[in-house]
Parts: C-alpha cells; structure tokens; sequence
C-alpha cells in the first residue's frame, strides 16, 4: 500500500494520460458533483469514481481515502441535519426540528464530497508532482510559482504526516500513551506540533534555499525540456467528463 499521496507507478489508462488532462478532468468530474443534488446522480458518479480507482489498482488507498473523507463529511452532515428544518419533521428540536429534508441533505453532502475527493486525489496517486507542475506550465500556462506552490503543498503533506508520526513514535517510546478518548489525544498532541513546526520551517528553508540555486526566479514556460503530447486517448476522456457536467447541470435546470 503506497504512502499518502505517494506516486504509484502503472501502465493503466489513467496513468498514461496527459498530467493537464488528469488535473482538468478531476475538476470537471468536482465542478459535476457540485453542481447538483440529485443523490442517485451522485451516487452513479461515486460508483464511477470508485471503479476508476479499482481499474488503476489503487483501491486499498481510495478506501482510506474515503474512510477520510466520510470522517470530515460527518461533521457536515451533522450540521446540516441540526440547521436545515425541511421535509416531513421526525425530531422536534428547540431550534426547529429534524426532518426527511435533512436526512436528505445530510446524505448528499456525504455522498457529493466522497465522489469528489476521489478523482482529484488519484490524480495525486498516479502522477508525478514534477510532471503536473511542468505541464500545467507549458499547456495551461499557469505561471511557474503558482504550480510550484501548489505541488510543494501537495508534496509537503506526506513529508509532514511523516515528521509527525516520528515524533508520535518517538514519544510512544518514552512511554507516553496515546490511547484513549479523543479529548486525551488532542490534548497529548498539542505540545508535539511545536517539534513538528520547528522542522517544518526548517524544510522548508532548506527547499527554498535549493530552489534559488537551481534559478528559480529565472523558470519560465519554455525552461522545462518535456513535452507532454496530447493523445486521442486524452481528448476522449475531456469529452467524458465533459458529459457528466452537462447532465448535472440539466438536472439541476429541470429539478
């Protein structure tokens, strides 16, 4: 099982497509999600989002995923269900009450994030971050220090849940005991994100420090040697996605 946003190496069709096609075919597959609230919709794109991860072989690391996200998801959907009093009333609550609407809305939240995040992190598992950088340099033109940015904070992520893990084990093993309630590990965390912050400013010193040597200010468009052709294979899947924006946005005009 490959590490948090890890590159993944394969020969599937997602792996070999265009790293700007990837990147704007998960957008489009997101912009899809979002643009509607029909739930059997939604769930159809899940189940999609899902098959394309178990075709790219990456389905242990799309249910940690998903696992993740449903964690962050709940949060909402809680909110939703004790802020929006719609449909049949099923609880009373002082403020309102809690009803089918809300179960409904509750649920699509739910189902609208887990088929979102998974095409967007994929991208992530099945493309290297130099190449999403140079590509969305050289074909969507967007200016080098923004897609640096961008892929450093991706990179940095993994790097940091590792430093934190370290320091987690390092205090396991001076006998500090991190089971228990969720209150007690908030509270035994806390004092080691000073440790992580300290080595995360230090990283990145040291990445910044590299990037003047290597004459980062002086990158432009043409500096990257790689091409990145598109294919037929690449126009197919823009015209794919393309479909699921279009009936989502049918569907929200005809609902």
């Amino acid at each position: 099982m490959a590490k948090f946003l890890e590159y993944v190496p394969g020969t599937s069709f997602l792996h070999r497509m265009n790293p700007s096609v990837k990147l704007v075919c998960a957008i489009l597959f997101a912009i899809a999600c979002f643009t509607t609230s029909n739930l059997v919709f939604l769930g159809v794109l899940l189940a999609g989002a899902v098959a394309l991860a178990a075709g790219c072989g990456l389905g242990r690391e799309t249910a940690g995923l998903m696992k993740a996200v449903f964690a962050f998801s709940l949060i909402l959907a809680v909110v939703l269900l004790l802020t929006t009093p719609t449909g049949a009333p099923l609880v009373a609550l002082p403020w309102g009450y809690l009803g089918t609407g809300s179960l409904l809305a509750a649920l699509t939240a739910i189902v609208r994030l887990e088929a979102a995040a998974i095409p967007l992190f994929l991208v992530f598992y099945v493309t290297r971050m130099s190449d999403i950088t140079n590509s969305a340099v050289k074909q969507l033109h967007v200016p080098y220090k923004y897609a640096f940015t961008f892929t450093s904070t991706v990179h940095f992520i993994p790097v940091f849940m590792n430093d934190m893990a370290g320091i987690m084990e390092a205090q396991t093993a001076r006998g500090v005991a991190f089971d228990g309630s969720l209150a007690k590990k908030m509270r035994l965390m806390m004092p080691l994100c000073v440790p992580l912050l300290v080595s995360s400013v230090r990283k990145t010193n040291s990445a910044a420090i590299a990037a003047e040597v290597r004459g980062f200010n002086l990158r432009t468009r043409q500096s990257g040697y790689k091409d990145y052709p598109l294919h037929t294979e690449d126009y197919l899947a823009l015209g794919l996605c393309i479909l699921p924006v279009a009936a989502s946005i049918a569907l929200t005009v005809l609902g």
